[in-house]
C-alpha cells in the first residue's frame, strides 16, 4: 500500500469487492428469475448474502481510506460530491419513465381499460388514509435528517446522534405502512396497466426508502464512533442528499398516481 504520494487524488488499491459485488448481484438477479419461475428463493437468499458481504466489507474499506487513512482529499471529495449529483439525476431520469408510463396512459385510457382511470374493476387506494400518513413521515424525516446535518455542522453531536435516529425510525415505519398497504391493496401487479405501473413506480419508491434508510443507518453507526468532523462528513451528506431525492419523488407519486390518478 502506498503511504505517500506527491498528488491530491486518490488512486484506489486493488479491491476484490467489485467482482464479488458483480458476482453477488448476477447471483441475486439470476435467482430472482428462478423465484418467480420454480418459486424457489435458495438462489436468491445467496445472492442477497454475497451483495451484503460485499458491501459491509466494501464500505469498511472506503470508511478507512476517508477516516482514518486521510486519502480523502479536497479534489477527492468534489469527484465523490459529482458522482453523488450524477446519480441521482440518473435515479430521477430512472423515475421519470414509470411516471411516463402512467400519463400515458391514465391521460389517454384505451377501450380495452373501458375508458376510464381508473380501469373499470380496479378498486384504487384512498389517498388520505395510509398515503397520507405515509407522505407526513417522509416530511418529517425530511426535516429530521436537516436538524441533523445542522447540528453536525455546528459540532453537536447529541442532537445529530438524536436527528439521524429519528430519521431511520421514521424511515422505517414508512416501509412498514407500504408493507401493510400491498398486503391490504385489493389489485395485483397483474391488473392492467394501472398495476403495472401503481407497483412498479411506489415498490421502486419502496426500495430506494430501504436503500436511504440503510445508508443513514450506516451514518448513524459511523457518527456514534467519531468518523464525522464539522468540515469532514461527505458521507453523511451523501445520504441526506438521496433523502431529500426520495421525499420529493413521493411527494410526485403521492401527487400523481394516489391522489389524481383516483
Amino acid at each position: 500500500m502506498t503511504t505517500h504520494s506527491n498528488h491530491p487524488f486518490h488512486l484506489v488499491d486493488y479491491s476484490p469487492w467489485p467482482l464479488t459485488a458483480s458476482i453477488g448481484t448476477m447471483t441475486m438477479v439470476s435467482g430472482l428469475v428462478k423465484w418467480f419461475h420454480q418459486y424457489d428463493m435458495s438462489l436468491f437468499i445467496l445472492g442477497n448474502m454475497i451483495t451484503i458481504l460485499t458491501v459491509y466489507q466494501w464500505w469498511r474499506d472506503i470508511c478507512r481510506e476517508g477516516t482514518f487513512q486521510g486519502l480523502h482529499t479536497l479534489n477527492v471529495t468534489t469527484g465523490l460530491r459529482w458522482g453523488m449529483i450524477l446519480f441521482i439525476i440518473s435515479e430521477i431520469l430512472f423515475f421519470m419513465s414509470f411516471f411516463w408510463a402512467f400519463f400515458h396512459s391514465s391521460l389517454s385510457p384505451s377501450i380495452e381499460l373501458g375508458n376510464s382511470w381508473p380501469p373499470l374493476g380496479i378498486i384504487p387506494f384512498n389517498p388520505f388514509q395510509i398515503p397520507l400518513l405515509n407522505t407526513s413521515i417522509l416530511l418529517a424525516s425530511g426535516v429530521t435528517v436537516t436538524w441533523a446535518h445542522h447540528s453536525l455542522m455546528e459540532n453537536n453531536h447529541s442532537q445529530t446522534t438524536q436527528g439521524l435516529f429519528f430519521t431511520v425510525i421514521l424511515g422505517i415505519y414508512f416501509t412498514i405502512l407500504q408493507a401493510y398497504e400491498y398486503i391490504e391493496a385489493p389489485f395485483t401487479i397483474a391488473d392492467s396497466v394501472y398495476g403495472s405501473t401503481f407497483f412498479m413506480a411506489t415498490g421502486f419508491h419502496g426500495l430506494h426508502v430501504l436503500i436511504g434508510t440503510t445508508f443513514l443507518l450506516i451514518c448513524l453507526i459511523r457518527h456514534i464512533n467519531n468518523h464525522f468532523s464539522k468540515t469532514h462528513h461527505f458521507g453523511f451528506e451523501a445520504a441526506a442528499w438521496y433523502w431529500h431525492f426520495v421525499d420529493i419523488v413521493w411527494l410526485f407519486l403521492y401527487i400523481s398516481i394516489y391522489w389524481w390518478g383516483n
